[in-house]
């Protein structure tokens, strides 16, 4: 598992740290990435420097078998082992 966000390395770290969280964080500060998985939201959006929050379940070989729209963290973890254990 990784994230990903529009931060910046240093505040990517300061954040993982923060939140204790036990994967990486990736920096896409050119959008580069958000732009290729369709997660970057509108100029004129309220939240534009915010990706929209999406996981991707990819398989080995990097094709995506599953996207999310997450609207609920707390059970997005449940759904996601779900899907993968039907992947297997």
């Amino acid at each position: 598992m990784i994230g990903a966000s529009f931060d910046t390395p240093a505040d990517n770290k300061a954040f993982r740290e923060a939140q204790a969280l036990e994967y990486p964080l990736l920096s896409d500060v050119d959008r580069a990435v958000g732009t290729a998985y369709e997660v970057v939201r509108a100029a004129d959006h309220p939240y534009a420097n915010f990706p929209e929050r999406y996981s991707f379940l990819i398989k080995p070989d990097g094709v995506i078998a599953k996207s999310y729209d997450v609207t609920d963290p707390g059970a997005h973890a449940a759904e996601v082992l779900a899907d993968l254990a039907l992947l297997q």
